[in-house]
């Protein structure tokens, strides 16, 4: 494993990715990367009409990821400087292998195959992952207007591509340490306790010299 810490949160939409990463990086004091979400000109139509909106939607995100990601390496992972981002490049195939028909699909696959070609990987990767009764009521909660189109249909089918992902990521790539967190028995927002466990979790996979207790 790398020495430089570059931790991902990842899981599916609504399921606390961005609260976790920033209390994270506040408690470790590394840096913060954040995915670009609603600044997607594309998305709010995504959600209404998936089959129309899905190509123009995952490019960008491509796109906008993949920058984010070569500046990371460059201005902090290249620094030795840790990062935790709320997202992984990855999560891309995920959504585009769902969302884009087939032909749509073996063109974004080669695209995203060519940038990522040398992005960075995290080294640890921390998984959030809930039943869908429970991310549906944190998606209301926070109330984004964007996603209130989502179909309950889609966020279960995203559900199960995330656990079929992970089971292969960690078979893949079995030096990586995936840690699961069960979003249905897990608060961290609410209870410090539940997010203590998580950083001791991490804190364990960490190089000794950034460890924080």
């Amino acid at each position: 494993m790398s020495q430089i810490p570059f931790i991902a949160v990842e899981g599916p939409i609504g399921i606390g990715k961005t609260s976790l990463a920033e209390k994270l990086a506040a408690h470790f004091q590394f840096h913060l990367l954040k995915e670009i979400v609603e600044e997607n000109p594309f998305l709010g139509k995504f959600y209404e009409n998936i089959e129309e909106w899905s190509f123009q939607t995952e490019m960008f995100f491509l796109c906008n990821r993949y920058k984010q990601l070569e500046d990371i390496e460059r201005d902090y992972l290249s620094k030795y400087k840790p990062v935790v981002a709320d997202y992984h490049i990855f999560k891309n195939m995920i959504f585009a292998k769902r969302t884009l028909p087939k032909d749509k699909f073996l063109k974004y696959e080669q695209i995203f195959n060519i940038l990522t070609k040398d992005m960075p990987t995290p080294n640890i990767i921390v998984y959030l992952h809930a039943s869908l009764e429970t991310i549906l009521k944190r998606i209301e909660l926070r109330g984004r207007k964007l996603e209130q189109n989502i179909q309950a249909s889609y966020l279960a089918q995203l559900i199960q591509d995330y656990e079929m992902f992970m089971d292969h990521f960690e078979k893949e790539y079995p030096s990586i340490p995936v840690i699961r967190i069960d979003g249905d028995k897990v608060d961290f927002v609410y209870y410090q306790e539940h997010l203590d466990q998580i950083i001791e979790q991490i804190s364990k996979q960490l190089p000794y010299k950034f460890q924080q207790t």
